[in-house]
C-alpha cells in the first residue's frame, strides 16, 4: 500500500498504489475510508476491485502466450463477488470443500478449470464434484484414491486425477503455512509416488491426468520451487517410463506479498525459471497449472476499525477498537504483522502526541491483538485501516464472543459495493433453540 503522506509516524509498506492518500485523507481507489467507514460502520473490509485485476494481470502478462492455467486459491478470500471478478478475468480455482465448489457455482465459473485439493474430501464432495466435471482432484493418500476410485465406479464416471506429491522442500516461511516437509499431512511423500501411480493407472474409474505439489505459503523466494520442480520432473521422468504419461504440471501457489519489509517474487520471475527448467527437460509441451490465493488478493484489501479507548499504563499503551482476533485472525494465530495506517493522520499543533501502541480489540484473550508497537499519534473515534487484509481475513472471521461478523465492500473507481451485509444478532442465533 502507497501512502503519499509525510508524517513521520505514518507506516507505508508499499503493496497497492489502489490505496493511497489524497488530500490528507485514506483512499480506496476514488472513495474515502473515511466516509465509508463512517457511512457502513466498523470493523469494515473494503477490498478494491482494481487492485484485483492489477494483481491477476501480472499473471497473465508473466503467462504471455506460454499454456498455463491460473486457478484462484478461493481459501483466502471467497466471497462471491470476489470469485465472479478472478473468473470474468479468465481464472480457474483451486477448491478444498464441498462448500467451495458451491460457491465457485454459484458464482457463474467453469467447473472444467477446478482443481479440488485437501486432504480429507468426504464421499459427498466427491459425488458435487464429479457431477459438476471439476478439471481434476488433486488426491493426498492412498485411501483417498481408492474411495475416490469407488466413488466414481459406483456413478459410472471418470474421475481425472492428479496426485499430490510431498517433495519435503522447506519453503521457508511460517511452520503452520508450510505444506512440502514430511513432517506436514499434506499429499503423497515423493518416494511413494511411483508407486501410488502405478496403483491409480490401475484403478477403475481413474484416469491419471497429472502431477501436483504445494509447498507453502507466503514464499518469497524462487529456489524452493525450482529444488521441488526438479524432483517433480524426475518422477515424470520415471512415470514415463511405465507408461504414464501426464497432460499437465500443477507447482502450486504460495507466492508471497509485502506486508511489511518483504520482497515479493514477481510471476514474471518464477515462470521464467520454471518454463526454463521445463524446456531444458524437455517437457515445455505440458500444460503448467498454478494456484496463487494471497498474491491476488492479499494487498486488495483493508480492514477498517474504529478507537474506542485509548490506555496508557506503565507497561504498554493500548489503542482498544472495534475489531477483534474473530475478525481478524492471522496476528493471533501465526503472529503475524499487518501494517496499521490512520485514515485521516492527525497533524499539526494540536495533535495528540506520537505514542507507541499496541491495537488491540475487546475479545477477552490475551490473544486478541491486531499489531504490536506501532507509533501513531492517536484520538479515540479515529478509524484505522488494517492493511494487506484481503487474503485470510474474513474467511477465517467467527463469532468469538457471540460477536456479529463484519460487512465486506468493494470499491470500483469512484463507487462502491456492499458484497456482504454486516451480521446481525438474529443471524448470529439462527437455527439455535432453547429446550422445552
Amino acid at each position: 500500500m502507497t501512502a503519499q503522506a509525510t508524517d513521520p509516524s505514518i507506516h507505508t509498506p508499499a503493496g497497492s498504489p489502489h490505496f493511497h492518500f489524497k488530500g490528507g485523507v485514506l483512499h480506496a481507489e476514488g472513495v474515502s475510508l473515511q466516509k465509508l467507514g463512517q457511512a457502513l460502520g466498523t470493523p469494515l473490509y473494503v477490498y478494491s476491485r482494481a487492485a484485483l485485476a492489477t494483481a491477476f494481470n501480472s499473471y497473465k502478462e508473466a503467462i504471455g502466450t506460454r499454456d498455463v492455467l491460473v486457478c484462484f486459491g478461493m481459501k483466502a478470500n471467497s466471497n462471491l463477488a470476489v470469485l465472479k471478478e478472478f473468473a470474468r478475468l479468465g481464472s480457474g480455482f483451486d477448491i478444498v470443500s464441498g462448500g467451495e465448489l458451491a460457491r465457485v457455482l454459484a458464482a457463474g465459473a467453469n467447473p472444467a478449470k477446478v482443481v479440488f485439493s485437501g486432504v480429507g474430501k468426504q464421499v459427498w464432495e466427491m459425488q458435487a464434484a464429479l457431477n459438476a466435471g471439476v478439471k481434476c482432484f488433486n488426491v493426498e493418500s492412498i485411501p483417498e484414491l481408492k474411495r475416490l476410485s469407488a466413488v466414481a465406479t459406483e456413478m459410472g464416471k471418470s474421475a481425472a486425477v492428479s496426485l499430490r506429491v510431498n517433495p519435503d522442500v522447506d519453503a521457508k516461511t511460517h511452520p503452520y503455512i508450510s505444506t512440502g516437509l514430511k513432517e506436514n499431512k499434506f499429499g503423497i511423500a515423493i518416494e511413494e509416488a511411483s508407486a501410488a501411480y502405478a496403483l491409480a493407472a490401475s484403478l477403475p474409474g481413474i484416469a491419471v491426468v497429472g502431477v501436483d505439489c504445494h509447498i507453502g505459503s507466503q514464499i518469497t523466494e524462487v529456489e524452493p520451487y525450482l529444488d521441488a520442480l526438479d524432483k517433480l520432473l524426475k518422477l515424470i521422468d520415471e512415470l514415463k517410463v511405465q507408461g504414464i504419461v501426464l497432460k499437465h504440471l500443477d507447482i502450486g501457489g504460495g507466492l508471497g506479498i509485502k506486508y511489511d519489509d518483504e520482497t515479493p517474487l514477481a510471476p514474471r520471475v518464477l515462470l521464467d525459471k520454471v518454463f526454463a527448467q521445463l524446456e531444458a527437460r524437455g517437457y515445455a509441451s505440458l500444460q503448467l497449472v498454478m494456484e496463487p490465493g494471497r498474491s491476488l488478493v492479499g494487498n486488495a484489501g483493508v480492514m477498517l476499525t474504529t478507537v474506542q479507548y485509548l490506555k496508557h499504563t506503565e507497561a504498554r499503551n493500548f489503542a482498544i477498537v472495534d475489531a477483534a482476533m474473530n475478525d481478524l485472525m492471522r496476528p493471533a494465530l501465526y503472529e503475524a504483522w499487518h501494517g496499521v495506517l490512520p485514515v485521516v493522520p492527525n497533524s499539526g499543533a494540536n495533535a495528540p502526541a506520537s505514542t507507541l501502541y499496541d491495537v488491540v480489540g475487546p475479545v477477552c484473550e490475551s490473544a486478541d491483538w491486531l499489531a504490536r508497537g506501532r507509533q501513531m499519534a492517536l484520538n479515540e473515534g479515529d478509524i484505522i485501516a488494517i492493511e494487506s487484509a484481503g487474503a485470510y481475513g474474513f474467511v477465517m472471521a467467527g463469532n468469538y464472543n457471540s460477536r456479529t461478523r463484519p460487512a465486506e465492500v468493494m470499491v470500483d473507481g469512484d463507487k462502491y459495493h456492499v458484497i456482504r451485509q454486516r451480521e446481525t444478532f438474529e443471524d448470529l442465533i439462527r437455527g439455535e433453540s432453547c429446550l422445552p
